[in-house]
């Protein structure tokens, strides 16, 4: 996923990553308990870092775990963080406490997808709401952007199809700011290019349920003639130590009002 050049010396692409936080050489020094001489030197080449110097730079500039070990590697060092499938029998415990998690909030909707969007694991509740997508959207590797924003997936079913899509547009913006990812950048400039479902302008400003929280967009979707309406919720794990792990994240849909959490309960019971 990560678009660093080996070519480039480790200076001057730690210095395009502090100029991308918007943080000065002093202020990024006095983080790092250094000098801004210093920071200045390793950006232009002059001084060469440590292994310890980068990963803490890194760390004071968020640098995602992928693109550090890509730093280590520019700068003559082995990569520090694994990479470890998932299907790998070391995520065992991983995947059962996902899957635990997951089968916890049935009936409520539930997901995970890695660092490009791509469904790593669902509960009964995603696979209810998935009804009548296209097939060729089915088909794995399921992509939950894709699922969402397609003409032929859940777009022409979701009533506030503007507002929703403009959140998930902007936060997969922040992802590839943060990430630079060239995969992710393409699945960005393929789903904000999908056509609007005929009809769905009419849906973007719905009135919405009585009891629609005004704290949190919601999520609100046709299904069997009735309108649910969710709030999402997003978890990753902390201080991850593998590129894998580092790139999940697990998303919640939790009912957003009272009705849509009774519907539920009873398709369960």
């Amino acid at each position: 996923m990560t678009t660093v050049a080996l070519d480039t010396g480790v200076g001057p692409l730690l210095r395009s990553w502090r100029q991308q936080r918007r943080i000065s050489q002093l202020e990024l020094a006095l983080r790092a308990d250094s000098s801004a001489r210093h920071i200045s030197f390793i950006e232009t080449g002059r001084s060469r870092p440590s292994e310890e110097m980068i990963l803490r730079l890194a760390d004071h500039l968020d640098i995602p775990v992928r693109e550090r070990n890509a730093l280590l590697v520019v700068a003559g060092y082995a990569p520090r963080y694994a990479e470890t499938a998932l299907d790998d029998p070391a995520m065992g415990a991983l995947r059962d406490g996902m899957e635990q998690l997951l089968q916890g909030y049935d009936p409520y909707p539930a997901l995970v997808v890695d660092g490009t969007y791509t469904v790593v694991a669902a509960n009964r509740g995603i696979a209810m709401l998935l009804e009548g997508v296209a097939e060729h959207l089915l088909a794995p590797p399921l992509n939950a952007m894709r699922l969402t924003l397609h003409p032929q997936g859940l777009a022409p079913r979701i009533r506030n199809l503007r507002a929703w899509r403009a959140d998930l547009l902007t936060q997969m913006e922040r992802q590839i700011a943060l990430a630079r990812s060239t995969e992710l950048r393409e699945l960005y400039e393929e789903v904000a290019a999908y056509p609007v479902p005929e009809g769905a302008d009419g849906q973007d400003e719905p009135a919405g349920p009585p009891s629609a929280p005004s704290f949190a967009l919601p999520l609100l979707i046709e299904y069997h003639g009735r309108v649910l309406s969710f709030v999402s919720s997003i978890a990753t794990f902390n201080t991850p130590m593998d590129v894998t792990v580092a790139e999940l994240a697990i998303e919640t849909f939790l009912p957003a009002d009272q009705e849509t959490a009774s519907y539920l309960r009873s398709l369960a019971s």
